[in-house]
């Protein structure tokens, strides 16, 4: 079976890797909000500032991020970002310890990790490409995936008991560590890597900033899925903190059915990555991509209808569950759509300005929605942004084209 084909012993570390990193991160989600309220004291101004800076602020930094990672051997890459991270968030329970933590202190450690992510992650998926056979790249990204969300399942309620038990800091703690042994194991890869060589014409520096934009604008379906991505994930993140009040608030959900109601549909989330690769094969890429596309952005919507009690309880987890599950799907064959399409010597760059796109689509909605919530309604600004989603399909490509980009030689571009 497709989903239990052996990857190799170098795959073995990376994907080991990142289950180690991706469970440190979900032990420390919410942890920096968690922390400005209960240590510092913040307001709702600094906590919402504190997550949107962070991701704005660490967007714009990471720009000049997609060249340098393009041309530079991608495992040292992967591990000084590790090292950055992890010495970043360590600051925090020393800073606690000293009875020195401050809310610039939090706000600079949230920016560090966001610009370090993102030249992560394009380092990573130029790593990949180049680490895993064509044919195996949906195989590989779906375990990716299926990590993400069985670490999303069972990190934020192993946090909150650590939290209780432990301290506000521990899970930062924990998150730092695990940036350290995702390091190491990135080191024990092994094997060469031979440093990139810049071919084609020369290119302006601003030429090189530019050029992942270039490379996904440039490619009709590239484009469309970038819009559609970046749309339905601004979205979807910007009515998080709104549906978080509408629960908790105004529908008086207690903290367990709150959190009942967004860990049960991480299965969903399962199942569908450990199915990607299935579907793929009996319906083929673009068939999978239209459809999961499609159905991904029809649910938020339900999310305006919630009422309270039990009945509001289900509604939220039938919601969340189609959801999740279609974005199992989805993602990891965009992903690996995305590193077909991309030829090999611009995948890192183009990786980047995807990242940074996203981040700062996030950071924007979140604000509009915030001050839409704010003249409408939290209920309505839910319901605006799911009516809103129903149009996203439209964005999606109608044809498929084969990835000549990838296997195009880069010095016949232009």
């Amino acid at each position: 079976m497709a989903g239990r084909r052996a990857l190799g012993r170098r795959f073995g570390w990376l994907w080991a890797s990142y289950a180690v990193s991706a469970y440190g991160t979900s032990l420390g989600l919410g942890a920096f909000p968690l922390i400005a309220v209960l240590v510092l004291h913040a307001g709702p101004a600094q906590v919402s500032a504190l997550s949107a800076a962070g991701l704005a602020v660490g967007a714009v930094l990471a720009v000049p991020f997609g060249p340098w990672v393009e041309f530079r051997r991608k495992r040292p890459v992967m591990v000084a970002m590790d090292l950055t991270r992890f010495a970043a968030l360590l600051s925090i329970p020393v800073a606690y310890a000293l009875d020195q933590l401050s809310f610039a202190q939090l706000l600079v450690v949230s920016i560090v990790v966001a610009a370090a992510k993102i030249a992560f992650n394009a380092a990573s998926g130029a790593y990949l490409k180049a680490l895993v056979p064509p044919a195996d790249l949906l195989v590989a990204n779906s375990r990716f995936e299926s990590t993400t969300w069985i670490a999303t399942l069972a990190g934020p309620p192993l946090g909150g008991a650590a939290i209780g038990m432990f301290g506000p800091v521990t899970t930062v703690l924990a998150d730092a560590v695990s940036y350290l042994l995702s390091a190491l194991g990135i080191r024990a890869i092994g094997g060469s890597e031979p440093r990139p060589a810049r071919t084609g014409a020369p290119r302006s520096r601003a030429g090189d900033l530019l050029e992942g934009w270039r490379c996904i604008l440039a490619h009709r379906a590239l484009r469309r899925l970038f819009c559609n991505a970046i749309l339905v994930n601004g979205l979807i993140m910007a009515t998080e903190p709104l549906c978080t009040i509408l629960l908790l608030g105004d529908l008086g959900f207690a903290p367990w059915q709150y959190g009942l109601a967004f860990a049960v549909p991480c299965v969903g989330a399962l199942v569908g990555a450990r199915l990607a690769s299935r579907l793929v094969a009996r319906f083929g890429q673009r068939k999978v991509l239209l459809t999961a596309g499609a159905l991904r952005a029809c649910w938020p919507v339900g999310l305006a209808f919630a009422q309270p009690g039990v009945a509001g309880v289900v509604l939220v987890i039938a919601v969340q569950l189609g959801l999740m599950t279609c974005l199992g799907v989805f993602n990891p064959v965009l992903a690996t759509y995305r590193l077909d399409h991309t030829a090999p010597d611009r995948v890192a760059r183009a990786l980047s300005a995807w990242s940074v796109s996203g981040s700062l689509t996030i950071a924007a909605l979140t604000a509009v929605w915030g001050l839409l919530a704010a003249v409408t309604g939290v209920r309505a600004a839910i319901g605006i942004a799911g009516v809103v989603l129903l149009a996203t399909p439209l964005l999606l490509p109608r044809r498929q084209d084969a990835p000549r980009a990838a296997e195009e030689p880069a010095a016949s571009r232009p």
